[in-house]
């Protein structure tokens, strides 16, 4: 729909987002006595979440699902309206139900809290109304009360959404501290994608993708080029005559000891390696290979078991596998 109004776009936006932050804000006051115990209750449960709620709150109640789930908590979402159409079916005996709502008196909800109640299993109700039907039927209340929507109309649920979504995500950061859910937990959760390879992938599965570049402290000039020429990674670690790491050659240190005036005959690896290389062990997550090729201004790493070398770990393995 358009009209001849002029409007400043960027201070409305602003303003929309001021309101909103004040709103999370104000929710500090909320966090009770009922907020705590409805995280001891979730957390000691033997069974799961469901999470239930109409219109613009059924969304946030997926979101709240989604983010439950993926952080160690057993979560399910259960429309409103399919509740009564036989999708009641889904709660057991040792669920919890927690139905999102901002008035709490929706026909749905009218409905739906009579029935819960019937069946004994707790009712959370976390809603913007606390004298609200929901609000008193329930057996805990999570409020989220909001002064005014940012809806110049004061009628689309904005900030009353920002806010229970904000109050589901403290009510999931409790519980993953309650749990001690760690990354490693995460990993076992998100093991597509970029965030799941940053939390699984070693240093190990990469860097055995590549024939390992070794040469002697005693090979000649001619060996460590064929050496870095053969195995295409522009590297080569340096070992002792006992497979102990002595240094690297890169094939920036080849160029510019072919850029001196010197005799080349009698150059050995030794003379060319730079000692102290860069090493990460090949336990290591790949993540913190990345961050030490930032930190060194480097693109490759040698892989160590111990102290012994096991193979190269490059930047571009890094990119091929989307981590950066």
């Amino acid at each position: 729909m358009k009209n001849n109004v002029t409007i400043n776009i960027g201070a409305v936006a602003r303003r929309t987002i001021a309101m909103e932050a004040t709103a999370i804000n104000d929710l500090q006051q909320f966090i009770d006595a009922d907020f705590e115990k409805v995280v001891e209750l979730i957390a000691t449960c033997n069974g799961r979440l469901v999470v239930t709620g109409i219109g613009k709150s059924a969304i946030i109640a997926q979101k709240i699902v989604a983010t439950l789930n993926s952080t160690g908590t057993p979560a399910l979402f259960m429309h409103a309206a399919d509740a009564i159409h036989g999708d009641l079916g889904m709660i057991r005996q040792n669920d919890i139900v927690m139905c999102i709502s901002k008035s709490g008196t929706s026909a749905e909800v009218k409905v739906l809290v009579p029935l819960v109640k019937n069946f004994g299993n707790v009712l959370i109700a976390m809603v913007g109304n606390t004298s609200s039907f929901l609000a008193q039927e329930a057996d805990y209340v999570l409020n989220t009360t909001v002064s005014q929507e940012a809806c110049p109309n004061n009628l689309a649920p904005t900030t009353s959404t920002t806010a229970q979504l904000a109050m589901g995500d403290a009510l999931a950061v409790c519980l993953i501290e309650w749990h001690g859910f760690t990354a490693a937990d995460f990993a076992k959760f998100h093991p597509g994608g970029a965030l799941g390879k940053k939390l699984y992938l070693k240093v190990a599965d990469l860097s055995r993708l590549h024939q390992a570049p070794q040469v002697l402290t005693t090979s000649s000039l001619r060996e460590v080029i064929v050496e870095i020429s053969s195995k295409m990674l522009g590297v080569t670690a340096v070992l002792d005559e006992n497979g102990q790491l002595q240094g690297i050659i890169t094939d920036g240190d080849l160029r510019r000891m072919l850029e001196k005036s010197v005799s080349t005959a009698s150059v050995t690896a030794k003379d060319i390696m730079s000692v102290n290389p860069k090493t990460i062990q090949q336990d290591e997550l790949a993540i913190n290979a990345l961050e030490m090729m930032r930190r060194n201004d480097i693109t490759q790493l040698l892989a160590m078991d111990g102290t012994r070398y096991t193979g190269i770990i490059h930047l571009h393995d890094l990119i091929r596998e989307g981590i950066i």
